[in-house]
Formats: structure tokens, C-alpha cells, sequence
């Protein structure tokens, strides 16, 4: 049995049995809780995980059931929230081959007997393009490509519509390598916003970045934006 000690903002303790798998935790909150989690044992890559929390001063409860498949070309998870009203379930798979990726999320509330989210996403990528879509709840649909053009050169488009609203919003950018140390960016959309970038690498690991946002439909109206960034790494 190993135990430790965490702070933040409450003190926390933690015990943990590997061989059984067992947790339990405590904090000083006066939340109790245990769980069990069993992985590779049933089938390779499988891991079963269940969860449960009390609070015995506002008596709240939680139980959560985990499921997780994980293999080479596909991560899928189910998760089951053991609410007394009703479980609630909250699925998610991605999945990816040759450059093509895949994926889907949904959640299921069952007090309501609707699924209340939904995005199915794809994408493909290659050395120098990759391309991305993704549906909202049946409601947003969203795309972007992103190509580099050769070493100094890179462009991008993105694309949302939301049948909700029926709005439509688009956009292009591009950003141009001056030197090893320099670069220059530009971006515009449908609404007249234009917005330029110039990046100086002062010295390895400092760039100083001065930008601008243009109001194109009202060029003489004022509220245009500037911005200073300074970006130190270590």
C-alpha cells in the first residue's frame, strides 16, 4: 500500500494498492472517496475504472464509471455518470490511418431521453497540407486548410457556418519568413477586419511581435488596434 500527500487547496490523502487496484482518498474537505481500476488484464489496452465520492456534509454523491480502449490506430472511451435521476453517458473515438484522422463525441442524458451533444470531426494531414472539418451538434459546420507553400511561405483559410443563427464567417492568413531571425503576417475576414503581425527574434529564446487590427468597413471611423508582445522562453 503506498500513500501520499497532496496540497492545494484543501490537504489531500491518497492511498493506492496496485495489486488490487484499489484507491482510496480523503481530503480535508471532509469528501471520501474509492475507486477500482483494472487495465490490460481483461483484454490488452482495456481499462476499466470506477469511481465514487461523498460528501457527508452537503451529502452529495457521485459514482462514475470509466471505460477505455487504446490501440494503435484507435483511442475510444465511455463514460457513464451514475447519477441517481439517471445515468448520463459521455462517449468519445478517434481514430486515425495514413494520414486520415476521425473522430466523434457524444453525450446522452437519459432524465431526458436526448442526446444533448455531438461533433463528429475529419481530417487529413501530409507533410505540408492538412485539412480539417467538424460538425457541431448538426448545427455548426467548420473547416480549415492549411498549406505551406515552401520554406518562407505559409498560408491557411477557415470557413463556420451555423444553421442556428445562419451566419457565415471566413477568413485567409499567410505568414512570410523575411529571414532566419524575421517575419511578416496577414490576416483578413468577411468582416473587414484586417490584422498585421511582424515578429523579430531579438535572441534565442526573446521575440518582440508588434501587430495591428484594421477596420476595413471604417477605415476613417477610429477603434483600429495595436498591440506589443514581448516572448521570452528558457
Amino acid at each position: 500500500m503506498a500513500a501520499r500527500t497532496l496540497f492545494n487547496k484543501s490537504l489531500k490523502r491518497h492511498g493506492y494498492n496496485e495489486k488490487s487496484g484499489w484507491t482510496e482518498k480523503w481530503t480535508t474537505e471532509n469528501t471520501l472517496g474509492a475507486g477500482v481500476c483494472v487495465e490490460d488484464k481483461i483484454a490488452k489496452g482495456l481499462k476499466l475504472s470506477f469511481d465514487t465520492m461523498f460528501s457527508p456534509n452537503t451529502g452529495k454523491k457521485s459514482n462514475l464509471l470509466k471505460t477505455a480502449y487504446k490501440r494503435e490506430y484507435l483511442n475510444a472511451g465511455l463514460d457513464v455518470d451514475l447519477d441517481f435521476a439517471g445515468p448520463t453517458l459521455h462517449g468519445a473515438a478517434v481514430g486515425g490511418y495514413k494520414g486520415w484522422l476521425g473522430g466523434c463525441q457524444m453525450t446522452y442524458d437519459s432524465t431526458k431521453s436526448k442526446m444533448t451533444q455531438g461533433n463528429i470531426s475529419l481530417g487529413y494531414k501530409t507533410e505540408n497540407t492538412q485539412i480539417h472539418t467538424n460538425i457541431e451538434d448538426g448545427k455548426g459546420f467548420f473547416g480549415s486548410i492549411y498549406r505551406k507553400v515552401n520554406d518562407k511561405l505559409e498560408t491557411a483559410m477557415n470557413m463556420a457556418w451555423r444553421h442556428d443563427s445562419h451566419t457565415t464567417s471566413f477568413g485567409i492568413a499567410a505568414k512570410y519568413q523575411l529571414d532566419s531571425s524575421a517575419s511578416i503576417s496577414a490576416k483578413v475576414n468577411n468582416f473587414g477586419l484586417l490584422g498585421l503581425g511582424y515578429t523579430q527574434s531579438l535572441r534565442p529564446g526573446i521575440k518582440l511581435t508588434l501587430s495591428a487590427l484594421l477596420d476595413g468597413k471604417n477605415i476613417n471611423a477610429g477603434g483600429h488596434k495595436l498591440g506589443l508582445g514581448l516572448e521570452m522562453e528558457t
